[in-house]
């Protein structure tokens, strides 16, 4: 691999006899690695199923490298682990999630740390995932779909427009900044081929700004995640030092204070002020120090990608305290039920189908699905779980966590997708499916995940079955939901999504 000679004489300063190593390390062999969704199965049952899971991520409690082609499994489909860079599994990991609090990812596509967090969350509480760019917002909305995510609102907005939103609302903020990405040059040649200072530079003004509105979401005593993929200091320490400057209010957690022994056994080092392009030993304030509290992960010294990691608490009431009783305060925050048009641009025909399918229609036509279907009451586990509340737009019926108002926001998933109204009926969706259980339907049918019916179902197919079966029925691989089919007739009739039907 040829890299640009401003980026390695820059990594020979940074790293001095390590530069030799860490040159090596561009050479050596890439692992893969996934992490288990804890919202379906723990990380020991994975491991006890899968045989392409090596050692484990040792920064994480459910990640796992892994050996063969996992994105072709039924498993994968099935949603019971996303595909993770090892590395990037840190800043979740570090984060301090628990369930019950509010929790945004501002800058979330494709979906990984939205996953690991919504694993931490349990259903308790709110995820925000937000993604400015619209495809990869989509992404980013197809993952949570598949994760089996109940509490997750997706939204496409830019950050500025969320903090007139959210004033001091989130009790943890991650970012995971978009950057010059040099810490995955061996993964991804578009980084490699669009290296160069300016472009650094560009990123790090970007950057400020991503931090300037997170700050202003972030309740008193709130926690802030920072993290990029790339080695640019002017990215990562000098990108903090400059934040503790503009907001005294934010100190930095001691993360190798923290991580006391572990630091060595993971690999990780501490963030290094000399590597600050700014005058002064400490800075005008004292805060260039600070800069050591933050953590890099190097790809000579762990086996992963390039990182850079750092954890800031806002100051003021509640400061230092536990956050977990974060929505206790929701009567705050405005409830909203019923139709709400302004959740994104309208389209020719909208009005005819809000009134098609009010929202009371749409519940009844749930609940008489409910009552047929399944054993539990999803809404009820939401409402309690979350706060959710019923939401129809058209002909689409959701749960939404906790009733925030998102009317003039981009919104590509209002919370979980219970299903549609179509001809007076109502037709579940694969969200709902995927976030099931087998034990929350009245009718399931299970295949083995190296089976004939489960490579058919994926295909679309219909499956023969008991003659006697008659309605709708959650398909499960290995006893894991993985979509909905129809049965009358001896078939089930497939209702898996066309556009995610595949050849596996």
């Amino acid at each position: 691999m040829e890299l640009p000679a401003g980026f390695t004489q820059r990594m020979k300063k940074m790293l001095g006899d390590e530069y030799e190593r860490f040159l090596e390390s561009y050479d050596g062999e890439w692992r893969g690695a996934l992490r288990a969704n804890t919202l379906k199965i723990s990380a020991e049952d994975l491991a006890e199923k899968a045989d392409f899971l090596a050692e484990r991520v040792p920064w994480t409690g459910d990640g796992y490298y892994y050996g063969g082609r996992p994105g072709r499994h039924p498993w994968h489909e099935a949603g019971l682990y996303y595909m993770q860079e090892a590395s990037a599994m840190a800043p979740a990991a570090l984060s301090g999630a628990h369930p019950g609090e509010r929790i945004l990812d501002l800058c979330a596509a494709p979906g990984g740390k939205t996953a690991q967090l919504a694993a931490l969350l349990q259903g308790r509480g709110l995820l925000v995932s937000n993604e400015i760019h619209p495809e990869r917002a989509r992404i980013l909305s197809q993952n949570v779909e598949r994760m089996g995510v109940r509490n997750c609102i997706v939204l496409n907005e830019t950050p500025e427009t969320l903090l007139e939103r959210f004033p001091s609302f989130f009790d943890r903020i991650i970012v995971d900044a978009p950057c010059s990405g040099e810490g995955m040059f061996r993964k991804e040649e578009q980084a490699l081929t669009m290296w160069s200072t300016e472009n650094i530079l560009q990123c790090a003004a970007r950057q400020k700004k991503i931090l300037q509105a997170a700050a202003g979401m972030l309740r008193s005593g709130g926690t802030l995640v920072y993290s990029t993929c790339t080695f640019a200091p002017e990215e990562n320490e000098e990108n903090i030092v400059w934040f503790l400057e503009q907001y005294p209010e934010f100190t930095a957690v001691d993360l190798p204070a923290l991580l006391g022994e572990d630091m060595e056994r993971f690999g990780f080092v501490s963030g290094n002020p000399s590597w600050c392009g700014m005058e002064g030993a400490e800075g005008p304030c004292g805060s260039l120090r600070e800069a050591r509290k933050t953590i890099r992960l190097f790809p000579h010294r762990v086996k992963g990608e390039g990182h850079f990691l750092a954890v800031l608490q806002k100051g003021g009431y509640g400061a230092g305290a536990s956050v977990s009783c974060g929505i206790q305060n929701t009567a705050e925050i405005p409830v909203q039920t019923g139709n709400d048009a302004g959740r994104r641009k309208k389209k020719k025909g909208d009005d005819a189908r809000s009134k098609k399918a009010p929202a009371g229609t749409a519940q009844e036509l749930f609940r008489e699905f409910a009552k047929e279907a399944l054993r539990t009451d999803i809404a009820a586990e939401c409402r309690a779980d979350a706060g959710s509340v019923f939401l129809s737009f058209g002909d689409e019926l959701y749960l939404e966590p906790m009733g925030i108002p998102l009317s003039g926001l981009k919104v590509l998933r209002a919370g979980l997708h219970l299903g549609t109204v179509k001809k007076e009926r109502f037709e579940p969706s694969h969200a709902l499916a995927l976030a099931l259980g087998r034990e929350d339907a009245v009718r399931t049918f299970d295949m083995n995940a190296d089976s004939r019916e489960a490579a058919a179902f994926l295909r679309g197919e219909s499956i023969p079955c008991d003659r006697e079966e008659k309605g709708w029925t959650l398909m499960l691989v290995d006893g894991h939901s993985i979509g909905w089919a129809k049965a009358s007739g001896g078939m089930l009739k497939n209702h898996y999504p066309k556009g995610l039907r595949k050849a596996l």
